[in-house]
C-alpha cells in the first residue's frame, strides 16, 4: 500500500523510509507540508499519510486541515508524529484532523500497529464506498438491461431540457420501440425477449457517446437523449449548433446499429429491427414540458410503425411555438 512520509529532517526521513519500506510499504516522501499537500493532491494519491508536526512552509496541524477540507478525494488516514506529549496538543491534532498521533522517537512495531489500524479503516471505508455505489446503481438503474431505469432517464432529460434554456447547443428526444416484440414473446418465450431486450439496449449503448443518455422507457420503448458536443460540431459552421438533419444522421446509425446482425438467443439468430420516433429542440427555446416532447416522439414513433417500421421519423424542430410533422428517412431494407 502507497503511504505518504511528511518529515524535514532529512535523517528521520530516511529512518522511517527504510523501517515502512522493509514493511511492505510503498514510500512517497516529502520534506515540507506544501510538499505533502502537492503528493496528496495528485491521481493516485496515497490514503495513508505519516506527518511530521513541525515542518517548514506548511505544518502538519495545517496539511490536516487543507486534507479535510477537501470533498473530492478518498479518505486519507492520518498518523501525527510529535515529540508533544500535552494533552492539550493531543487534543489539538485530532481537532485538526488527524486520526491517530505518535510520539517520537516512535517504536517500530507501535508504529506498524497503528498503520494497520488505519488498513483496517481505509479497507471499511472502501467497503461502504461500494455498497452505497451498487445501492445507487440499483436505483437508477434498469435491473434486466442495466441501462437508467424510467424514473432516472426522466429526471435526466428534465435537467437537460432546464439547462438547454440557457445554452447554445441543441438536444433531440428519441423514442424506440420494438419492432414486432410480441410475436418474440409469443413465439419464443420470455426468457428469448429478455434476451433481446439486453441486447437491444447494449447496442444502443453502443451508440451513444458522453453525453447522450439511454433508459428503459418501460416494455420494448427506450428512451435516448442525443446531445450537441463543442467536439462534433462542424469547422465550417464555427459555434452554430446542430441541425435536424445532424440529429436525422446519427438516429440512422443507431437504427441501423440494432439491425445490423441477428441477436444470438437461446432460440437460435433472430432478427431484430427497431422504430424510431423524434423531436429537436432548437437551443435557447423558452421553457417546454418533458411531457409536450414525449408526446411529439410518441406521435413520430406512431407514424413510424404505421409507415411500415423499421425507420426513423422525426417531428420538425421544435423552436417556439409551431411545429409540423415530417418523415425523414427511407427505410434501406423496404418491406422489413
Amino acid at each position: 500500500m502507497k503511504i505518504l512520509l511528511a518529515d524535514d529532517d532529512h535523517l528521520s526521513r530516511r529512518i522511517m523510509e527504510r523501517m515502512l519500506r522493509s514493511n511492505g510499504y510503498d514510500v512517497v516522501t516529502a520534506e515540507n507540508g506544501r510538499q505533502a499537500m502537492e503528493e496528496l493532491s495528485r491521481e493516485d494519491s496515497p490514503r495513508l499519510a505519516l506527518l511530521d508536526w513541525m515542518m517548514p512552509e506548511l505544518d502538519g496541524l495545517g496539511v490536516c486541515r487543507e486534507i479535510r477540507a477537501r470533498s473530492d478525494k478518498s479518505y486519507v488516514y492520518i498518523l501525527l508524529l510529535t515529540a508533544r506529549e500535552a494533552a492539550d496538543d493531543i487534543v489539538a491534532g485530532l481537532k485538526a484532523g488527524a486520526d491517530d498521533y505518535l510520539t517520537k522517537p516512535c517504536h517500530a512495531a507501535e508504529l506498524q500497529a497503528r498503520l494497520h489500524a488505519g488498513r483496517r479503516i481505509l479497507l471499511l471505508e472502501d467497503k461502504l464506498v461500494e455498497s452505497r455505489e451498487a445501492m445507487r446503481f440499483e436505483a437508477t438503474h434498469d435491473a434486466l438491461t442495466s441501462v437508467l431505469n424510467r424514473g432516472a432517464v426522466l429526471a435526466q432529460i428534465q435537467n437537460e431540457l432546464n439547462l438547454s434554456q440557457h445554452s447554445t447547443r441543441s438536444i433531440s428526444l428519441l423514442l424506440c420501440d420494438i419492432d414486432h416484440f410480441k410475436q418474440v414473446n409469443d413465439n419464443h418465450g420470455h426468457l428469448v425477449g429478455d434476451e433481446v431486450l439486453r441486447q437491444v439496449s447494449s447496442r444502443l449503448s453502443g451508440c451513444t457517446r458522453s453525453g447522450d443518455l439511454v433508459g428503459r422507457y418501460g416494455g420494448e420503448e427506450f428512451l435516448i437523449l442525443l446531445t450537441d458536443r463543442d467536439e462534433d460540431r462542424s469547422p465550417y459552421l464555427g459555434q452554430q449548433p446542430f441541425d435536424d438533419d445532424t440529429f436525422l444522421h446519427r438516429a440512422e446509425q443507431i437504427r441501423q446499429a440494432v439491425r445490423s446482425r441477428p441477436f444470438s438467443t437461446e432460440a437460435g439468430p433472430l432478427p431484430v429491427s427497431v422504430s424510431i420516433g423524434a423531436i429537436t429542440l432548437a437551443p435557447s427555446i423558452a421553457a417546454v414540458s418533458m411531457e409536450l416532447l414525449l408526446s411529439l416522439a410518441d406521435q413520430a414513433l406512431y407514424r413510424a410503425k404505421a409507415a411500415g417500421r423499421d425507420r426513423a421519423v422525426f417531428a420538425e424542430p421544435l423552436i417556439i411555438s409551431t411545429f409540423a410533422e415530417k418523415q425523414c428517412s427511407v427505410p434501406l431494407f423496404p418491406g422489413v
